[in-house]
């Protein structure tokens, strides 16, 4: 799940493009009021993530239970590819150090429900390298940055999706649903 602006950039922290993401989802009610992500959220086996993300959100949900993915994510199953954490404070998180692949391989067979990937970067782009990523939920923001990083440089020379569903929403907002085509 990304932020994503229409020249193809992601929304990082500190930018304007960023704030812009946030002024938007407020707009828009907020995530309280964003259904499909909770129901998403919610419906997921496991919740994956590289360090420097999950230093992020495991910084600020905790601290914000009244946030309506808090509950959510608290009481979720966590797992942090990372190859210099050795201990998480998290409730019910995992630190998976071993091969990227196999790691995924012993989510995909040890749960039902779908993995979500929550970054960062770097970690998608070896999911895709490995070719370990099966869907893309992107929203496609009405906005032109010339800041934030590009999500798939350093990618694979082919990867064909299909697309699934496509949402627009009055503010400009395009969600949009991919399935890897295999």
């Amino acid at each position: 799940m990304f932020n994503y602006s229409l020249n193809g950039l992601l929304a990082d922290e500190g930018t304007d493009f960023w704030d812009f993401c946030f002024e938007l989802l407020d707009k828009q009610g907020g995530p309280d009021d964003d259904e499909q992500t909770i129901d998403l959220l919610q419906n997921a086996y496991a919740h994956v993530m590289g360090r420097t993300a999950y230093e992020g959100i495991s910084v600020g949900l905790p601290a914000h239970p009244d946030h309506p993915w808090a509950g959510i994510m608290n009481a979720g199953r966590k797992v942090v590819f990372s190859q210099t954490m050795t201990t998480a404070d998290w409730a019910n998180t995992t630190i998976a150090a071993g091969d990227t692949a196999e790691e995924i391989d012993k989510l995909r067979h040890g749960g039902d429900g779908h993995i979500l990937v929550w970054g960062g970067v770097s970690l998608w782009r070896s999911l895709m390298r490995l070719d370990l990523i099966d869907e893309w939920h992107l929203s496609m923001y009405p906005y032109i940055t010339g800041e934030g990083t590009r999500l798939f440089d350093d990618v694979p020379k082919s990867y064909r999706l299909d697309l699934v569903s496509s949402t627009a929403k009055s503010s400009g907002l395009i969600e949009l649903h991919y399935r890897r085509h295999r």
